[in-house]
């Protein structure tokens, strides 16, 4: 067994462990008599903290292990690309005992040149083609041609986007039985988009074979997107079908005391976007990004996995992905307006803007008095206030609109990128975008946008809160509550915050009731 936590979990907290939390990690790993312990990555990519599982230095990652390895193995993985491997010295007994290399299949030859002398510094080798299933049955045999030359410690089977079968796992298991040099070990590297991990780790274990086999897991699944095999649940049945004796209680500790709080703040594990990632052979972080923008249908996350060309699948681009998102929401869904005009419906008026942070529902008397006794257009934002009959509801949220009845979608003010005939009046998505990246199509900022540019005379806000760390603080309506990653949730409240001084310093926009997460 090799356990990945340190590392493949790295990409649930930016691999910011904590140098007590990493040593305490490794102690345990020990304890459960783990054979393999990854202590992180070995990357020229960043600079060295000490409190992240990032080295660029084998003298780093040495004030992690534990001076007495009590006979396991500690290993660094390699992207390929991402290191100098001049820079990496002779292996002298007293860091990590082998390297992983990473690489996909466009690197391939090259790749292998780097495994070539990585053995040669005399560290056990590991041989990882990422996205085995990429391969060709005659490319994949070339490839174990090329790695019988080296004669890596252990060679693998890399499921990186969780859409391994048993069939497949069984026919490429099978190719490589068959066709690597027999003093190789067989490693196998899943994730768990398809919830498949743990089934596809059991048939390997039970299979019977003269290979050593290494199989992959980490703590509590901790890993990109939906997880890996969990360390815990496969011990487990190693000690009961195996006859191994690991031990449960320190992986436990590890839960209990370090990860719990990880997953806390950014979970991991089985979601429809990581499901649709896998189906769709593509990068889990395409999952990841258009589930964070919290504006899609799995509907919609679907088609835009259906845009992707089969080639920049296989790697994660952002630029890409964010350029499909707009590409998908700019679409033009043309929708008869009618006689419809905003200027005239706004210009020159006072209007208040309910968005539906908590502070529309504890603040709603105050709400409820000024609409009542002023005279103002009242607009909430991407759902009906239920305290006060609103004059319109401005919606550019498609994932908000299909929660809308029939008699609110009547009185809705819907961007360009939702498909919906019998509303109010339509206007144009692009048109309403920030440069800030955070907030670029946030609802409550684009409806603001909309308003100032027909002019009306004053802009109350009210509910717009920004965002809580915690979830049951962020809305007005239970049902509306979502969960987001801290790292989106801070990002927005900046760019809201960035947005509204500047909107603020042209002097007609004002809050009706406090925000409760932005120093406006």
């Amino acid at each position: 067994m090799l356990d990945c936590t340190l590392r493949d979990g790295g990409y649930c907290n930016d691999c910011r462990f904590g140098f007590h939390n990493a040593r305490k990690i490794i102690d345990n790993l020990i304890a459960a008599d783990v054979d393999v312990i990854e202590c992180g990555f070995l990357t020229q990519k960043y600079e060295y903290d000490r409190d992240r599982t990032r080295f660029t230095t084998l003298q780093e990652v040495k004030n992690i292990i534990s001076a007495d390895k009590k006979g396991k193995i500690f290993v660094l993985l390699m992207n390929y690309g991402d290191y100098d491997i001049d820079s990496l010295p002779e292996n002298d007994g007293t860091s990590v005992d082998g390297i992983r290399v990473a690489f996909h299949k466009k690197d391939m030859l090259k790749a292998l040149e780097c495994c070539r002398r990585v053995a040669e510094k005399r560290y056990k080798l590991f041989v990882q083609p990422m996205v085995t299933l990429s391969y060709s049955d005659e490319e994949f045999l070339y490839l174990l041609k090329k790695v019988n030359e080296i004669k890596p410690f252990a060679f693998y089977i890399v499921d990186s986007f969780g859409m391994m079968k048993q069939k497949e796992l069984r026919h490429l298991f099978y190719n490589t039985e068959h066709n690597l040099d027999s003093s190789v070990h067989i490693g196998f590297h899943s994730h768990n988009n398809l919830q498949l991990a743990y089934s596809n780790a059991q048939w390997l274990a039970d299979i019977k074979t003269k290979f050593d086999m290494i199989i992959d897991c980490s703590v509590y699944g901790m890993g990109r997107g939906a997880g890996n095999l969990n360390t815990e649940l496969f011990v487990q049945y190693l000690n009961e079908n195996a006859d191994s004796d690991y031990k449960i209680e320190p992986l436990l500790k590890i839960i209990d005391e370090i990860l719990n709080q990880f997953y806390q703040n950014s979970y991991w594990g089985y979601s429809l976007p990581n499901y649709l990632s896998a189906v769709h052979n593509a990068h889990p972080n395409y999952a990841s990004y258009l589930d964070d923008k919290k504006t899609l249908t799995v509907e919609n996350m679907n088609e835009i996995f259906g845009m992707m060309s089969e080639q920049k699948r296989l790697e994660f681009d952002k630029a890409y992905i964010e350029g499909l998102y707009l590409q998908y929401m700019e679409r033009k869904i043309k929708h008869d307006n009618g006689d419809v005009d905003l200027n005239k419906i706004f210009s020159g008026k006072t209007v208040l803007l309910i968005a539906p942070g908590k502070s529309s529902a504890e603040e709603c008397e105050k709400i409820i008095s000024f609409a009542a006794n002023h005279d103002v257009l009242v607009i909430s934002i991407n759902f009906d206030y239920p305290e006060y009959q609103t004059d319109y509801i401005f919606v550019s949220n498609i994932r908000r609109f299909s929660k809308l009845d029939s008699v609110e979608k009547k009185k809705c003010i819907v961007t360009s990128n939702i498909d919906a005939g019998d509303v109010f009046c339509q206007t144009d998505y692009e048109e309403l975008l920030f440069d800030e990246e955070a907030v670029k199509d946030n609802a409550g900022l684009m409806a603001v946008k909309l308003l100032m540019k027909y002019h009306v005379s004053e802009l109350y806000l009210a509910g717009f809160d920004g965002y809580s760390h915690d979830t049951s603080e962020n809305y007005g309506l239970d049902y509306m509550t979502l969960v987001n990653k801290n790292i989106v949730l801070d990002s927005l409240n900046k760019g809201m915050l960035h947005v509204l001084k500047a909107y603020a310093k042209q002097g007609c926009l004002k809050f009706l009731t406090t925000p409760k997460f932005l120093e406006v």
